[in-house]
């Protein structure tokens, strides 16, 4: 993998971050499937991540 190319994670409160492609994801993180520059991916998170509450928050508020 290039060094200047990335994979997009999320964690299981559905919060996004990147990673550098092909080393291993820390525990609590999986890939969504998209890798490339570091630009491509944080703009890819912004169109993915609309809601930037964790996933129990929004569930609670649902509740309520």
């Amino acid at each position: 993998m290039p060094e200047n190319s990335f994979a997009v994670v999320r964690n299981h409160e559905e919060q996004y971050s990147i990673w550098p492609a092909g080393q291993d994801i820390p525990g609590g993180w999986e890939p969504v499937g998209v890798e490339g520059t570091k630009e491509f991916c944080l703009s890819r998170i912004q169109e993915l991540w609309t809601d930037m509450r964790p996933l129990s928050l929004r569930t609670a508020s649902a509740d309520a």
